[in-house]
């Protein structure tokens, strides 16, 4: 879990999050968990008020710059303490893959 543990490090240090969950989704992706491609992060912290979701996701990605160029994808979700506390802690989730690699389609 190398690229799991980095992004955790990296986002806590520079958001202080009230809430961090990072999810390696690469199994619903066709890959190995051991792949670290996918990931999903639910965060919170104060440094998102008065931001937007745009904004947000700056920040997040500016943090993780180098771990991103290992990583194929990265979903966001930023959320302020006010936020979460309405959503109830309640997410989005990530839709499923639809495939389109070159295997999927027969292109080997």
């Amino acid at each position: 879990m190398k690229y799991q543990s980095l992004l955790e490090s990296k986002l806590t240090a520079e958001f202080k999050p009230h809430h961090l969950d990072i999810l390696n989704e690469s199994p619903g992706h066709g890959l190995p968990l051991s792949a670290e491609k996918h990931f999903r992060v639910v965060i919170v912290s104060d440094r998102f008020s008065q931001l937007t979701r745009v904004e947000r996701h700056r920040l997040v990605h500016t943090a993780v710059a180098s771990e991103l160029q290992h990583v194929h994808a990265l979903s966001i979700q930023a959320f302020t303490p006010a936020e979460w506390l309405q959503r109830e802690g309640q997410t989005t989730p990530s839709p499923a893959c639809l495939g389109g690699g070159k295997h999927e389609r027969g292109q080997d």
